[in-house]
């Protein structure tokens, strides 16, 4: 058996995409997948420039229910879930049909817009302490005119839910014991931090 595995460790070492093999019941077969397809995204624009973290993602996967851990801190070097919690999305994505979201980078729109963002500094808000997001990509390139932050509330609760959690106005939004845990890690980065915001 140990063979085994160690077959399939050198084997996954000889091609560049991550095979990400995470499981549990709360992950089907396609989340996992796009998470993959997600990662190795990630990984080529990290890898590209020394100004981002290439140890650590954040992945949000918008097409996982509000109710569910969503919100994944990933690590790219052994490429496995840290960490999970769930996570809000604007309340102007909704379209009447629960599951079914849309998405814009429009100002006062109040949707979650989808793209990678690099997690700016910090700064006090009426929700306490928030992270800037910069939106890297055309279809969030607006974050920082939006005031698109990433910040937590109490109305998020810490546990999975059978039901949906309340919208943010755009930004994406976590538990306040969520949050505390992810501060710790984006604090003592020394590069910037990529949140990849999917769907």
């Amino acid at each position: 058996m140990k063979l085994f595995y160690l077959f399939l460790f050198v084997t996954a070492g000889l091609f560049n995409t991550s095979k990400f093999n995470y499981k549990e019941e709360s992950l089907s077969d396609i989340e996992i997948e796009r998470i993959n397809t997600q990662v190795n995204t990630v990984k080529a624009m990290v890898y590209a420039g020394p100004q981002y973290n290439t140890k650590i993602a954040f992945l949000v996967d918008m097409r996982i229910k509000s109710g569910r851990n969503r919100f994944f801190v990933y690590d790219l070097v052994n490429d496995k879930i840290l960490d999970q919690g769930l996570v809000a999305h604007g309340s102007g994505s909704e379209t009447g049909i629960r599951g079914e979201l849309k998405f814009s980078n429009t100002p006062n729109s109040n949707c979650t817009s989808l793209g990678r963002y690099s997690i700016e500094r910090c700064y006090k808000g009426i929700f306490g302490k928030a992270y800037r997001l910069n939106g890297l990509d055309d279809t969030n390139n607006n974050a920082l005119k939006r005031a698109i932050v990433l910040h937590s509330y109490s109305a998020v609760p810490l546990d999975e839910q059978d039901y949906y959690i309340s919208n943010s106005h755009g930004c994406p939004m976590v538990n306040e014991e969520f949050f505390k845990r992810i501060e710790k890690i984006i604090d003592s980065s020394k590069s910037k931090i990529i949140l990849n915001i999917y769907y």
